[in-house]
């Protein structure tokens, strides 16, 4: 089984808008809502590829409880622990006429020490069952930057291999208990080793110090260039399949999602992240976030360009 986390899960909103400006009123002209966070959308993907998966995360309130009964309702597991407030909402506004994307995000419950160490025995809990755990998102407010590595080191000690997706001082902090995978952009990883990583050449001596630190697989994003990943030591340059792109918003966790299954499934890590690309680009040829076909995978896994060059 694969556990996904979302402390910070939402209920996703995205607007169809043309001609959405500042100061006027516009008409939405499609919307869709939907159980939402990192975490969740990794899940929905995990479940498209026909995988077992359970969310957990912090739900809080009214859109917690809504939260939790999408989640079902799409045939994944889930096991959240609750918080007290409530759960946030997060606005995706597409205006395919000026080509623009914006997006609101609120910024959800408080946790308090109590729902912490709820978190911790789910997670310990969860992870003894579980061959993946991914861990995906922005902390809630009041958990501490070192949320994610007291979870990472407590899912590895119960036999989980832990994917870390998030950014920021989380991301800083996370790093610490090594978990297996991490996926930072090239901003992310500058920030995470305090030197350039805008060239070829300084990502790749870059991803070659972050796996020296003990991460076995590091995977730099480059949006629709496609990625650069190192895994046992060599580094490997990946094309994604060229698309016309309808929504972005979930791309980076289907990406995540395809990878940890193509490695829970016992694939070489070029294989996995082939399956990861190619499950990000599927991603952005739908509407709702976290929405993947079998089709459009099936046909962009041959579209997908790896080359090892170190």
């Amino acid at each position: 089984m694969i556990t996904t986390v979302t402390l910070n899960a939402a209920i996703d909103k995205t607007y169809a808008a043309p001609g959405f400006a500042l100061n006027k009123v516009s008409r939405v002209q499609r919307m869709d809502a939907a159980a939402g966070g990192k975490g969740i959308n990794v899940a929905r993907v995990v479940r498209s590829l026909g995988e077992p998966v359970t969310a957990t995360g912090y739900i809080a309130g009214y859109n917690g409880r809504y939260i939790a009964e999408q989640v079902l309702k799409e045939g994944m597991g889930q096991d959240f622990v609750e918080a007290e407030g409530e759960s946030r909402l997060c606005l995706n506004i597409i205006d395919a006429e000026n080509g623009t994307q914006t997006e609101l995000l609120e910024a959800g419950p408080v946790i308090d020490e109590a729902a912490l160490q709820a978190m911790r025995e789910k997670i310990r809990a969860l992870a003894s069952s579980s061959r993946y755990v991914v861990m995906s998102g922005s902390l809630p407010k009041g958990c501490p930057t070192g949320t994610y590595a007291e979870l990472i080191a407590i899912a590895k000690e119960a036999g989980a291999v832990v994917a870390l997706d998030t950014s920021g001082d989380a991301l800083l902090e996370g790093v610490k208990a090594k978990p297996f995978l991490i996926k930072p952009n090239e901003d992310e990883i500058e920030k995470l080793l305090g030197k350039p990583a805008q060239t070829e050449e300084e990502l790749i001596r870059c991803i070659k110090e972050v796996m020296a630190q003990g991460i076995g697989c590091v995977i730099v994003t480059l949006g629709a260039k496609g990625s650069l990943f190192g895994h046992e030591g060599r580094i490997y340059r990946v094309q994604a399949p060229v698309i016309d792109c309808v929504n972005a918003v979930g791309s980076g966790d289907s990406f995540v999602a395809g990878t940890v299954v193509g490695f829970a499934r016992g694939g070489s890590a070029v294989d996995a992240v082939r399956l990861g690309t190619a499950c990000g680009t599927a991603n952005a040829l739908n509407f709702k976030a976290g929405e993947v076909k079998i089709a459009d995978i099936d046909r962009l896994l041959g579209e997908v360009i790896v080359e090892e060059i170190v």
